[in-house]
């Protein structure tokens, strides 16, 4: 705390009386009793005294710096204390950015659920002759589920996220305009693709994953039977 007082009126001022002092951090003049300043200068007082508020002693101890996001390149402002438990070193504005992030940079496990590794060791086993890609990019440079080449037909298996704004709706339109652009790209590639709404899967079974499967086998048996 900086004095805003005289050595007069602090010679004069009895113990409980406020004499005006400035607080550290913001500049603000606040009113300690005198008890208080004598503790602080004698130095039995903690370092909160010399400021107005617990919240500019929080701000002046770990004071907020500006950062920018890893996804979007916005700028923020984060505590000293959360940039220093950062393991990874990056920051992100939303859960949506580190979630977006996190994804396309994933170095480890895989991005992959099991319902899709479950429908890649079934398909594959029932139709042994037939030529189908999971996950790739390269019929419409952007990653599709699963696409069959010969019959030009592909399929994306949308979960909640795509339907419900679970990681805020900035999250929800990115999703859905990406779905946009993947049925554009696909029409005019002439590959016909297939959405199958998988949002009430909450955990992967066989049992509840079988409809999926059916599905997705009902539309290649016709899609073959008329070619």
């Amino acid at each position: 705390m900086k004095p805003s007082y005289t050595e007069d009126e602090f010679k004069k001022a009895k113990s409980r009386d406020k004499l005006p002092v400035q607080c550290e951090h913001c500049g603000k003049i606040f009113h300690p009793v005198k008890h208080d300043i004598l503790s602080h200068l004698s130095g039995t007082r903690d370092s909160p005294s010399r400021y107005c508020s617990s919240r500019c002693y929080r701000q002046f101890i770990d004071p907020p710096i500006i950062v920018t996001c890893a996804q979007c390149n916005t700028y923020f402002k984060k505590k000293n204390s959360q940039i220093k438990r950062s393991k990874s070193g990056n920051h992100f504005c939303s859960r949506s950015c580190a979630a977006t992030w996190n994804n396309a940079h994933k170095k480890h496990g895989t991005r992959r659920s099991k319902l899709e590794k479950w429908l890649e060791e079934q398909l594959t086993a029932l139709y042994p002759n037939l030529e189908i890609h999971f996950n790739r990019k390269d019929a419409i440079q952007s990653e599709l589920d699963i696409f069959i080449p010969s019959l030009m037909l592909a399929f994306e298996l949308n979960g909640i996220f795509h339907y419900e704004p679970i990681y805020g709706q900035d999250k929800l339109n990115s999703v859905q305009s990406n779905d946009h652009r993947k049925f554009a790209a696909c029409y005019e590639a002439k590959i016909s693709l297939c959405f199958i709404d998988i949002s009430h899967q909450k955990y992967f079974k066989p049992k509840s994953s079988q409809k999926f499967l059916d599905i997705i086998t009902d539309i290649i048996d016709t899609r073959l039977s008329d070619s």
